[in-house]
Formats: C-alpha cells, sequence, structure tokens
C-alpha cells in the first residue's frame, strides 16, 4: 500500500499505473526533514514514510480520500486532505507545517 525510498522520493522511481500520492513538507517556506502519515477516509492510520532532507515524501495508494498529517522536529504538526488520488495518477501535495 505504501513506498518510501530512503533520501526521498525521485521522479524517475514513480511506478507506472500505480495510484502516487506525493510532495513536500515545509515550514516558513524551507523544506523541513521529519514523517508524514497517511490516514484513510475513517482516519484510520495507513502508513508513515520518513521525508528526504528537502522534505520530500511518496506513497503508493489506493484510489479515494486520504488525509496527509506531517510531524515535524519541534513537535509541530499539519493535516492536509488529499481530495482525489486517481488509479494510475500522481497527486502532488504540498504541506506547510
Amino acid at each position: 500500500m505504501c513506498g518510501a525510498q530512503v533520501g526521498g522520493p525521485d521522479a524517475s522511481t514513480i511506478k507506472p499505473g500505480e495510484t502516487t500520492i506525493q510532495g513536500q513538507v515545509t515550514a516558513d517556506g524551507t523544506p523541513v526533514s521529519g514523517y508524514v502519515r497517511l490516514l484513510d477516509s475513517t482516519g484510520e492510520f495507513t502508513a508513515e514514510v520518513p521525508t528526504s532532507a528537502t522534505g520530500q515524501f511518496r506513497f503508493y495508494a489506493a484510489e479515494g480520500q486520504w488525509t496527509l498529517r506531517a510531524l515535524v522536529p519541534g513537535g509541530r504538526k499539519a493535516d492536509r486532505t488529499v481530495v482525489v488520488a486517481e488509479t494510475g495518477g500522481v497527486t502532488d501535495v504540498a504541506i506547510a507545517v
């Protein structure tokens, strides 16, 4: 259901035909390292990946509505609902904490 690459996602590693949710976490416009959690439409925890040094993350998920929760040092967090994740598509998300 999820996939992460150590060091962060690279566009060349996107799996053709997979439903991909990816993006970057920033604080005050600067990329930050931390973790991003994937929650299903009921709010249940599904997966978690570390961000890269440049704040990037990637999940492979099923089609539907998902919530992303970014957790970064200093106890800051942010939720961002991904409205549409389509089969075979790539959903890019910017999360500011």
